[in-house]
């Protein structure tokens, strides 16, 4: 039988095959009825449900055979649609935080949906936070979005949680709503059409030197602002 389809093989135990699935589950934001429908299709399939790092649940232990009727079941987006692809944008509360410097839910959804599944060189995360705690890792996120009371969004990139952890490095800051998405965006596509597949984002940062990142993304990116016609060039207005 071939590996199914948006599936992870698990651990092989005793010679048995298993697979977890994992939903779309936007920004980690889920209706009740599709929590009670994954706690449904789980115990039809006799899977084991783990909350994940991503902001997800994960479905584990499914039968190979079991996995494709398991999707029809949820009537839901997998999580992830490829190893080169965005893999999520993760976010915090934001709006229902007492600690919000800067309402980030609204950019890190729109966020999540304009990169949900596009393709790029190699894995790539997405964090956006609405205040330097910066929950969800986001300075360890491949592009990182932080609000703050004193500079506005400021947006990294390069980090790592993995093999080999890399701190984001601060790409700009004062950036109002609009210029974080397009700041976003200029990184995303310098990467996408730059590096080579498979490698990193940090590391690229790394092969071409932070100063030459920055430059060459801050080209891109005023371009987007003038054919967005973006108010303040992006910046936040108390800081021109």
């Amino acid at each position: 039988m071939e590996k199914p389809k948006f599936a992870v093989l698990q651990r092989i135990i005793n010679g048995e095959r298993t697979y977890g699935i994992t939903p779309r589950i936007a920004g980690g934001f889920i209706s009740p009825d599709n929590l009670i429908k994954i706690g449904q299709v789980a115990k039809k399939y006799k899977g084991v449900l783990k909350i994940t790092s991503g902001q997800r649940i994960a479905i584990l232990r499914l039968k190979a055979e079991d996995v494709e009727k398991a999707w029809t079941d949820l009537g839901m987006e997998p999580g992830v649609l490829s190893t080169y692809s965005v893999k999520n944008v993760e976010m915090c509360p934001a709006t229902f935080c007492k600690r919000m410097k800067l309402d980030s839910l609204k950019l890190g959804m729109k966020l999540e949906k304009r990169y949900y599944g596009q393709s790029a060189p190699n894995r790539t995360k997405i964090g956006v936070s609405g205040c330097r705690n910066a929950c969800g890792s986001v300075n360890a996120k491949d592009i990182g979005v932080i609000g703050t009371f004193d500079k506005g969004f400021v947006i990294k990139a390069g980090g790592s949680a993995g093999f080999h952890p890399r701190l984001a490095d601060v790409i700009a800051e004062n950036l109002n709503e609009d210029g974080a998405y397009y700041m976003v965006e200029a990184i995303y596509d310098y990467y996408n059409d730059k590096a080579e597949m498979g490698l990193k984002l940090g590391d690229f940062i790394d092969q071409l030197g932070l100063s030459q990142f920055i430059e060459d993304v801050n080209e891109i990116f005023k371009k987007k602002i003038k054919e967005h016609s973006v108010d303040n060039d992006g910046i936040l207005e108390e800081n021109q």
